[in-house]
Formats: C-alpha cells, structure tokens, sequence
C-alpha cells in the first residue's frame, strides 16, 4: 500500500449513484468511499432513501430498486458518518464535478457547508495520457485493463479509480503522480472536456462566448465584460448550481468574439442567441410579429387603443405608440389587465362590447369610475389612460437621422432604433449606411435606448441618410 500513499495526504475515492442528473431535483441512492491514510485502506458504503422514485432505466444501469432503499436511512440520517469518511481529505472521483455537486448540494440543503479538495480522474487521465482519444471509465477499464467487481455500483466504482491511481504509480512513478495531483489541485475547476490551455488564453475583455456540445452544437451564449471572468464564473458556479452543473458536463469546446465594449458585447449577445438558437439560452423571440397600441380618437371623440400590427408598425416614428408586444393575446391581455387594475372603462377602450345608453359590465361590479354613463368625465379618463400606458410609450427616434455610437475603435452604427451593425472605418460606416433599413427588433431597442439615456453627448456621432443604392447623402 505504501505505493499507492506515495507521500499523498488522506485520500478518499468517491463514487456515488443518483435517481438522474439534476442536483435540485434528483437524490443520493449509494454513497461508495475507499479510503487511503497512514498506509492503510478502508472502504465504506451505503445506501441511500432518495425519498423520490427511482426511473426505470436508471434502475436497469445500477440495479438499484426501490424495494432495495425504501428501509436504508436518508442522507441526512447518516450526513455525519459521510462526512466523517471524507473530512480532511483529497476527495477523488470520476468526473469529479458530478459526484463532488450532488454530496455538496446535499449537505447544503442541510445548512452544511461542505468543502474539500478535489481531483477528477477524467482530468488525471487528460493529463497523464493525453494521446488518449477518451477518457470515461468504461474506457479506463479496458486500455488499463482494471478488474470489474460491480460496474455502476457505488464501491465498485469507487475501486476502479483505485486500481488506476496504482496504474499511473506503476507506469509513471510516485513522483510523477505526485507533481500531477498537485498541478490539478492548482488548476481551477474546469469541466473534464475543457483544456487548461484553453482557459489560459481566454481573453480578460468584454465580448461574447459560446460553449459547444457534442458535434459543435450550440449550448450556451453569454457575455461579459471580461470573458474569461465570467466563464471562470461558469465553472465555480457548476458545483452548487444545477443549471451551471448541468452545463459544464455538457461543454466541448468554447467560442468567444471581443468586442470594444459592453454595448458591442450586448448586440452581438443579441444577434448570436437569434441566429444560434442554443439550447441552454432563454429563447429570444424575433420581432416579425410585433404589435403595438396607439391612441385614436373615434366619431364619439373617445380616444380609443387601436392595435398596430406588425407590417404597419414603425417604432420611433409614429406618435403615440404603445407596447412593444410580441403577439395580439399579448397585448388584449396586458391591456385588460391595466383596465381592471385602473378601473378604466372596458367598453370605451373596445375591450368589451357596449348596448347603447348601458354602462359596461366594469361599472357594474365597480370595476370602471363611470365614464361610459358620465360620472368620470371623458377628459379625465382619457388623462388616466395616457398616464397608465406612459411606461408602456415608445420612444420617438430622437435624431434627425442615423447616429453613430463610438466605443473604443469601434463606432455602432444605430438609425430608429434599429442596429445597422459595427464599423472600423469610414468604408465600413458608408457600406452599413446603404444597406438598407434593418429589421426592427424590440431587444435591440432595449439596449440601445438604455445605453442612450446613460452615454455622454460626445460619444454620439451624428450621420448622414444614405439613399439606399446610391453613394449620395441627403
């Protein structure tokens, strides 16, 4: 055994079986941990009572039943034996960031804070072997030629990481092993499929990146002010938070564009999320079916919200515009809701039909102060609509044409509203200009209008119209 200790600290192995992969919503059902310290070896397990049900499948690939768990104690019954078993040592595990987040999670619902050095032995073998096409354990166990006692099985797999620990002591040496283990502890968690030199040459500047899955799918676009600051984030995150768990063990390979500044980094997110669609993203949904309320006066005299839709909508140029909303059920719902909340009339806003000389359904269980039968007067009601529908209002274009905003050498290139792209140099700021009008897109709109409220009048480069097709400005 004094080959396998080779000076290390204690040492704990870890294997553990799940109900599934969530660390919020599944449980423990086995807890598996072969110890190494002071020259001597020692193994422990359990079972666990999930207190949940176990699915078929993941019954069929552990050969753990419900039947097996439903008299074994909670995790929390027996947190301090487990505890116990791992304090003060190396925990050691196969994708470590799995079995290390469910024990830590587990221990957090309990108000238990539990922390512990960690060294995975997917990233031990990417080190040590890095010729190797693959990593999993299924593969550890035929090139190294481990002996299988109960494969999926707590202990058993908590046995195999031993047998490779003595196999890299046999083929490398102790010292070698030794320097290896210390390289990792000093490294930041990173997720197995992810190179360090990878992360080394993240750049520390605002931009965009992507995390690809399998076959180079997208999984995930963000951005940031400092990329690899907020990517680092990612993958600290990943031992306590499911989302950020769940995506770390998905993660291939990673992407990033720099951008000048936080505004390029916003648009680009924007623009990327739209075109890629990656998975693990809030989707954003485009702008083609926009729609709006505007203000319209009928023969009565009775302003009146009449919807804009989306081939008639021209946001930042019509008067008295109201939304932004991304269907008609949107918009018919928020409207009734402001109706029912101000007590505004239902009738005189066309949300319900009127009989001639009754008041509307609203007055009646007083829901409405009357104007439909008189008893609010028409100026008053239509004051209260406008002030309700004001932080709905969208904004006029404030500019007699297109703007520039400079960050850093880049200069974005903004006309109603709408994003014409980022240009380097006067040719690319023409060639942006007769494009053509971009397609509106009520994110963009929020950036920007957000971004203009809070920038300085010098960094605005006011532009020229560009007929479009022609090399002549208004």
């Amino acid at each position: 055994m004094d080959s396998l200790i080779a000076d290390f600290p204690p040492l704990a192995f870890v294997d553990i079986e799940t109900t599934g992969g969530h660390v919020d919503r599944d449980r423990i059902t086995e807890v598996g941990v072969l110890t190494i310290q002071d020259g001597q070896s020692s193994s422990w397990s359990q079972l666990i009572n999930p207190e949940i049900n176990i699915p078929f499948n993941i019954q069929r690939l552990t050969g753990i039943t419900p039947q097996m768990v439903v008299h074994q104690p909670r995790f929390d019954d027996i947190a301090p034996e487990i505890l116990m078993q791992l304090k003060d040592k190396i925990f050691i595990a196969h994708n470590a960031r799995f079995d290390y987040g469910f024990i830590k999670a587990s221990f957090k619902r309990m108000g238990i804070d539990f922390r512990a050095k960690v060294i995975c032995t997917v990233k031990l073998s990417r080190l040590l072997f890095p010729d190797q096409a693959r990593h999993n354990l299924d593969t550890l166990i035929a090139v190294h030629g481990l002996e299988v006692s109960a494969r999926h099985r707590a202990l058993g797999d908590a046995e195999l990481l031993v047998q490779f620990w003595q196999k890299c002591i046999t083929h490398f040496g102790a010292q070698k092993l030794h320097s290896a283990v210390k390289e990792l502890l000093q490294t930041p968690s990173l997720p197995p499929n992810i190179d360090a030199k990878l992360v080394e040459n993240l750049p520390d500047k605002p931009g965009v990146y992507i995390f690809y899955a399998e076959n180079r799918r997208p999984l995930y676009i963000g951005k940031s002010n400092s990329i690899k600051s907020r990517i680092m984030g990612h993958f600290s995150s990943a031992l306590t938070l499911r989302k950020e768990m769940k995506l770390a063990l998905q993660i291939k390979d990673i992407d990033w564009i720099e951008t000048e500044g936080e505004i390029g980094a916003l648009l680009l997110e924007s623009r990327l999320i739209k075109e890629k669609l990656p998975s693990m993203n809030v989707k954003l949904r485009r702008s083609k079916d926009l729609c709006a309320w505007q203000l319209r006066a009928n023969e009565k005299g009775v302003l009146t919200p009449q919807l804009v839709r989306h081939d008639d909508l021209r946001p930042g140029v019509q008067e008295d515009l109201f939304g932004l909303f991304y269907s008609r059920r949107e918009a018919l719902q928020i409207l009734q809701n402001l109706a029912k909340k101000n007590q505004l009339c239902e009738g005189l806003l066309g949300l319900e039909k009127m009989v001639p000389g009754k008041s509307c359904f609203g007055y009646q269980v007083k829901q409405c102060f009357g104007a439909c039968v008189g008893e609010e007067s028409l100026a008053q009601h239509h004051l209260r609509l406008h002030s309700v529908l004001a932080k709905f209002k969208v904004s006029i274009w404030p500019h007699s044409g297109p703007i520039g905003i400079q960050e850093g050498e880049s200069l974005h290139i903004i006309d109603q509203w709408c994003y014409l792209g980022s240009a380097m140099n006067e040719e690319e700021v023409y060639e942006l200009l007769g494009s053509g009008k971009a397609e509106f897109d009520l994110d963009i709109y929020k950036i920007i209008k957000k971004h203009l409220l809070k920038l300085p009048r010098e960094k605005f480069i006011h532009l020229p119209r560009m007929h479009q097709g022609s090399e002549a400005f208004d």
